[in-house]
């Protein structure tokens, strides 16, 4: 009761017609970049960071909460009308959702994954409003050999077992590690990996590197594979669903929001494995009831992974507020934005900035209310957008990469790095290098610097306090486990050759025996 009276605080401070303009600005933009094809909601995110700065931080917040919900929401409709994920986590709305467009549902579609998202996004945030304080009251007593385990954590699930090439999760990840040393040292002074180049002394900007990274990584990209053909789009009217829509859409709604959430909560979690679970789950039950209209086009292969991935967004809140983590590429943007405006995420964040935390829990309730109210009848401009020509629309994104980066300190110098992480950003994607990690390593590596420091000092320099609390000992175990299971669950289970290669063993002995 007391975590509710502290929500209604926010939507006090929150709840002002000024502030409510900025909120339908962000979900309008948010949805604007966020629909354009092969941009996820990180990228959004990073695109219109630069948009926040100037005002107060609770007007920010709740702008920024609108863009963050939009950016969500463009990624479902290019998804579906597109068969083009903006990020991995909407490969599984793609896979029923294209099909139901191609079928002539797209506005079904549409509809089912804005209503998800709603309810999702809605549960998860109410949810975050009763956990991250819970665990933030814990967290206070976790010392810096814990904390530093727990970063450890992060990143090792992020880069080896999420990933889809352990190798090239590391590379990644010591890129970003390379870049979060550049500055100086906190402890000594002395500058590092400047070069001599003075304006390099004040650590690189996280807003400089993701908009780097993402945006102008991502224009490059599209520029060296250009087609100027137009992209063939569905047409689509004012999203709706009939009562048998929504008599099998709410099942999947509730079972993706559970399946989502504690992923997103988890300080290594994500939102790739339970949108997967939840369509597997729903595929399962719909066969068995005797309707299964997978791979033709089913509306609960849409509802149950679009839930999945909105609750997971949410419950990343959890560790980002409580502990500082960025679990996702999205909330890694995000962190950015909070220490833009002097805010540490942190166990100490809720009892010393109490009025700006429930501000942000209260923003981030009003722009989902606001994306499903604007967003349903828009739909049909939206999937307008998607027709503009690849040149005309990267040259905008350019425009603005540029813009973000050169305010975020109105150094010219900016723009020299921005083009040096957008050439970055182009071979990552060259060789398929993930660009979380990178990201995560940025964010993380100084704060990781930090605790080990901490912990060392407390010690006099014995190592072995890095192992001295029990949280400590449990997560290094996790980490093991989780770096040692693949490698025996590979060894354990037959590969393909070998099965073939038994079966046919198996076959020869049985026509001996027939034979004989």
């Amino acid at each position: 009761m007391e975590n509710l009276g502290l929500l209604a605080d926010g939507f006090a401070a929150v709840l002002t017609p000024e502030n409510l303009l900025y909120a339908v600005i962000g979900v309008l933009l948010g949805t604007f970049v966020g629909v354009l094809p092969g941009i996820g909601p990180a990228m959004a995110v990073a695109l219109l960071l630069p948009v926040t700065y100037g005002l107060e931080p609770i007007s920010a917040f709740i702008m920024f909460a609108g863009i963050y919900y939009g950016g969500m929401y463009g990624g479902s409709t290019t998804a579906i009308l597109l068969n083009t994920p903006g990020e991995s986590a909407s490969v599984m709305t793609a896979l029923e959702g294209n099909l139901m467009a191609r079928a002539g549902r797209a506005a079904q579609a549409l509809a089912t994954a804005a209503i998800g998202s709603f309810i999702a996004g809605t549960i998860g945030t109410l949810l975050v409003v009763f956990f991250a304080p819970a665990l933030a009251s814990v967290a206070v007593d976790i010392g810096a050999p814990s904390y530093f385990a727990l970063m450890v954590l992060a990143m090792i699930m992020v880069t080896s077992v999420l990933g889809g090439s352990p190798l090239r999760g590391f590379i990644a990840l010591f890129l970003g590690l390379t870049i979060g040393l550049v500055g100086l040292d906190l402890n000594t002074g002395q500058t590092r990996l400047s070069f001599d180049q003075p304006l390099l002394a004040e650590r690189i900007d996280v807003v400089v590197v993701a908009v780097g990274i993402f945006a102008l990584g991502e224009a490059l990209w599209v520029a060296a594979h250009l087609r100027r053909t137009p992209a063939h789009v569905i047409p689509v009217g004012r999203p709706w669903m009939s009562g048998d829509d929504v008599k099998r859409s709410w099942g999947p709604w509730l079972r993706g929001t559970a399946y989502g959430f504690p992923f997103g909560a988890l300080p290594a979690g994500g939102a790739e494995i339970p949108t997967f679970l939840s369509y597997v789950t729903e595929k399962r039950l719909a066969a068995r009831k005797g309707r299964d209209e997978f791979g033709e086009g089913a509306i609960e292969g849409v509802a149950g992974p679009e839930a999945a991935n909105n609750a997971s967004a949410a419950g990343t809140f959890v560790p980002l507020l409580a502990l500082g983590l960025p679990v996702t590429a999205t909330s890694a943007v995000m962190l950015a934005a909070l220490q833009g405006y002097g805010i540490e995420p942190g166990p100490g964040l809720m009892t010393d900035q109490p009025e700006l935390v429930w501000a942000l829990l209260a923003s981030l309730l009003i722009g989902n209310v606001l994306l499903l109210v604007l967003n349903l009848p828009l739909a049909p401009l939206w999937a307008k957008l998607l027709q503009v020509p690849r040149p005309q629309l990267y040259a905008g994104i350019l425009f603005f990469a540029a813009l973000g980066a050169y305010a975020a300190n109105l150094q010219s110098f900016d723009l020299f790095l921005l083009l040096l992480l957008g050439l970055l950003g182009l071979m990552m994607r060259r060789f398929g290098l993930p660009v979380l990690p990178l990201i995560l390593g940025v964010i993380l590596g100084p704060l990781m610097e930090f605790r080990l420091r901490e912990a060392m000092a407390i010690s006099g320099g014995d190592v072995s306090a890095l192992w001295s609390e029990p949280l400590a000992i449990v997560i290094y175990v996790i980490v093991s486990i989780a770096v040692v299971a693949p490698f025996a669950v590979r060894r354990i289970r037959p590969t393909p050759a070998a099965v073939a290669e038994e079966l046919s063993t198996h076959t020869h002995d049985t026509d001996e025996e027939k034979v004989r």
